[in-house]
């Protein structure tokens, strides 16, 4: 199956995790349905640095990436779970009791800070830029947990909403100034409802 390019259209990478598996144009697509799948969605979530990515995919043993694309699945599933469990209104630290298994990938996590070279508009120099080690393919899920806990902390439960769209599936945080914020994109959701309302105006007769 030849995948559309991931869509990132939640305002929040953690709820874009969420939406790797969605049925944007009437066709169920599940971008992390196996190894393949999952190395082509971190790099273009840019989780991964591509190299790495690379290399992972050349050492890994047949089948290894599939299984971790099913930990990542299983991941996304229990988090959806806690997320629409909490969404519309703000989430307290009594939610921290129901945090067990993302606590449990972060702390398996390897991160150190390395001098590198700088380079930018006020010239070349050097930068403190924090660096992961990737010594597994476990390790992959490492900065997707990282994505999930900074929503978690960082992220007002009250703006998160599901998409109106008839059949789909994805969230998103509403950071719009009203909060009026109904689709997750005018192109597809939002043009469709449009469509439809048009089409029963004219039925009706108004």
């Amino acid at each position: 199956m030849v995948r559309p390019p991931a869509m990132f259209i939640a305002d929040s990478l953690g709820l874009d995790f969420l939406n790797s598996v969605a049925t944007p144009l009437d066709t169920p697509v599940d971008w992390i349905e196996d190894g393949d799948g999952l190395i082509d969605w971190l790099a273009q979530a840019k989780l991964v640095p591509a190299d790495e990515l690379d290399a992972m995919k050349a050492r890994a043993r047949p089948g290894e990436l599939d299984k971790i694309a099913d930990q990542a699945r299983a991941l996304r599933e229990w988090f959806r779970g806690f997320v629409l469990e909490h969404a519309g209104r703000p989430l307290t630290a009594k939610a921290l009791r129901e945090l067990g298994p993302l606590n449990g990938l972060l702390e398996r996590d390897e991160t150190f800070r390395q001098i590198v070279p700088r380079h930018g508009e006020e010239g070349d120099g050097l930068a403190l830029q924090r660096m992961r080690r990737w010594r597994s393919p476990e390790s992959l899920l490492l900065p997707v947990g990282e994505a999930l806990a900074k929503f978690v902390c960082e992220e007002q439960f009250s703006n998160v909403k599901a998409c109106e769209g008839h059949n789909c599936t994805m969230l998103f945080a509403d950071h719009t100034r009203r909060r009026a914020r109904r689709w997750c994109t005018m192109a597809i959701c939002g043009n469709r409802a449009k469509q439809a309302a048009h089409r029963s105006r004219l039925k009706s007769g108004r």
